[in-house]
């Protein structure tokens, strides 16, 4: 991982466990309990930095996933829902294409881009590293 970017600094981000540079800015007040018996905010929002021509990992959440664009472009390659990722096809989230889902337990990573990246990502259920899964 780079050295914190200047936007990281100001927007109070910290590395994030697949890459990249996040906060989370708001979590629902309302929990809800998923039929296996966990309970969750019904969603959670963060910032997500992705540096120019850094990547994240292959990983995959539990929930849906909204991405938002801000500024620069991330590309998202979408590799199924095996028990390895395979890559199956990608989403390009900029603003021209401002939102992209990724269902739940989808594998997931990003891929470099010549600029900095701001995204936001809306999880539902919210999001909790119990249900966040790096390759491995």
């Amino acid at each position: 991982m780079s050295r914190r970017p200047a936007i990281a600094e100001a927007l109070d981000l910290e590395p994030h466990p697949e890459g990249g540079w996040y906060r989370q800015t708001w979590r629902s007040p309302v929990d809800v309990t998923l039929p296996d018996g966990r309970v969750r905010p019904t969603a959670t929002l963060i910032y997500f930095l992705l540096p120019a021509g850094e990547s994240s990992a292959w990983h995959k959440v539990t929930s849906d996933e909204l991405w938002m664009a801000h500024t620069g472009a991330v590309t998202l390659e979408l590799g199924g829902k095996g028990a390895t990722p395979s890559p199956e096809s990608s989403a390009v989230v900029d603003a021209e294409h401002p939102q992209a889902l990724v269902p739940g337990g989808v594998w997931q990573r990003t891929v470099p881009r010549d600029a900095d990246a701001l995204v936001s990502c809306l999880v539902s259920p919210g999001f909790d590293f119990a249900d966040f899964e790096l390759e491995r």
